[in-house]
């Protein structure tokens, strides 16, 4: 792919900052949400009724799996994706964009897999009242936020070097500049 013109570049930076935060966020709120839900008395009686709070902790929840997470995890990928591609960290050239690529694929499939569904089902639970929140419904937040955390400090860090492409696409490249240098040409 062709590398990407700086301002591009950067508006790409941006949109996959953003996003990624927005991304990471949500996540918080679905933890604190999650515990909400599991450590309310369903059967306390509130000024709304038995269960108020519980089901208002997972109606928003809902809310938030329906609508928010979705497109911020695609937008994540999407804008990472093009980063990757158009600018010279490459896609396969570091090790850690590679593993960030993979963490975002992977935790994109378990929230369209695991939790959206694991919420809809606890939704179904709680707002029928048969039954109060299950205690599993912290674990998708818990280790998508533990991921993102993750990615956020390989970001920051690029810890462990290029891959075996990158290493040898360094090469190439530095070869080729020494060759330009004692050529007696001038061949840019």
């Amino acid at each position: 792919m062709k590398q990407l013109s700086r301002p591009a570049r950067r508006t790409l930076l941006v949109v996959h900052v953003s996003a990624s935060a927005g991304w990471l966020g949500l996540t918080l709120g679905l933890i604190a949400l999650s515990v909400t839900a599991v450590t309310t008395d369903p059967s306390a009686s509130t000024a709304a009724g038995p269960g108020a709070a519980t089901e208002a902790a997972v109606r928003s929840m809902k809310v938030f799996t329906d609508w928010l997470v979705l497109p911020l995890a695609l937008a994540t990928l999407g804008s990472g994706l093009l980063l990757a591609l158009g600018t010279p960290w490459g896609l396969a050239r570091h090790r850690w964009v590679l593993i960030k690529f993979w963490l975002t694929l992977t935790t994109l499939t378990a929230t369209v897999l695991a939790l959206r569904p694991g919420v809809d089902a606890t939704f179904e639970t709680v707002t029928s009242g048969a039954g109060p929140a299950p205690v599993d419904l912290m674990a998708g937040p818990l280790v998508s936020f533990c991921a993102y955390l993750f990615m956020t400090a390989v970001s920051v860090l690029k810890p462990w070097g290029p891959t075996r492409r990158g290493r040898r696409l360094r090469a190439e490249i530095s070869s080729r500049k020494a060759l330009d240098e004692r050529s007696p040409r001038r061949t840019v």
